[in-house]
């Protein structure tokens, strides 16, 4: 899996909308002109954001040019464009009534230095949101860092670890933007995702939180055998429950921010 993947992404489009959805609702702005979107993938605030803001603009960057093109074709009546955040956050470019950023930071380094270059970016009166996942310590996570520190894989891991996502816990972040923000508003939300089976988690993850154990194995069959482990071991966490489907639980952090 050498590159960010629509397709992929896309598997689970509902489950992924959803807290997309959720802190675009918790956003107390009327009247929005513009936004960004940091991380945009395939678009997805592209159309919930017409839902909330029907007067805005959207611009969205994303560091793949396959997520670029996938938000094009999905919503050709914004502006999609590749791009960096940390070089845009560095950027001295216009502000925005909205900075906007769903399930992207978290593969971003140095939050404690990124955070308050986002909110520069934001127009007097407007607001940072963001969403990231909260749950780093979740056993799906927990057994592919095992994985990668073991001898079993030591060969695509000389490290013992792969270059995985983090994101902070909601006292660092109130912390970070207290001081510059007129009001901020932090949660966390524990979504109870049902998925048809294990199988489905690991379908699940090959778009986002795999990525970064997959893409340093360059063979093929090793890719397939280490998802295959992967499988095997989540399957006594997440059973069949009787009335269908496994129960997955997925905690994420929300920001909102205002200036």
């Amino acid at each position: 899996m050498p590159t960010w993947s629509p397709r992929q992404y896309l598997k689970f489009a509902d489950l992924r909308a959803r807290p997309c959805r959720d802190l675009a609702a918790r956003v107390d702005l009327f009247n929005v002109r513009r936004v960004i979107d940091l991380g945009c993938g395939p678009g997805n605030l592209g159309e919930i954001g017409g839902e909330y803001w029907p007067r805005a603009s959207i611009v969205g960057i994303d560091s793949s040019p396959a997520m670029i093109e996938a938000a094009r074709a999905a919503q050709p009546g914004h502006r999609w464009q590749a791009g960096d955040i940390v070089d845009w956050a560095a950027s001295d470019r216009e502000r925005y009534d909205i900075v906007f950023s769903n399930a992207a930071l978290q593969w971003v380094d140095d939050h404690a230095a990124l955070f308050p270059k986002l909110f520069e970016h934001i127009e007097p009166g407007g607001a940072f949101a963001a969403q990231m996942p909260g749950n780093y310590h979740a056993p799906q996570h927990r057994i592919l860092r095992e994985m990668a520190a073991s001898k079993e894989w030591q060969r695509w891991f000389p490290d013992g670890r792969a270059a995985e996502w983090h994101a902070h816990d909601l006292d660092f972040y109130y912390d970070a933007l207290a001081p510059l923000a007129s009001r901020l508003d932090l949660w966390a939300t524990e979504y109870l995702q049902v998925m048809n089976n294990v199988e489905a988690i690991v379908e699940w993850y090959k778009a986002t939180g795999l990525r970064p154990y997959l893409d340093p194995i360059a063979e093929e069959s090793e890719r397939q055998r280490f998802l295959d482990e992967y499988l095997e071991q989540l399957r006594p966490i997440y059973p069949p429950v009787a009335a269908g489907g496994v129960l997955f639980p997925f905690r994420r952090i929300f920001i909102v921010a205002y200036r």
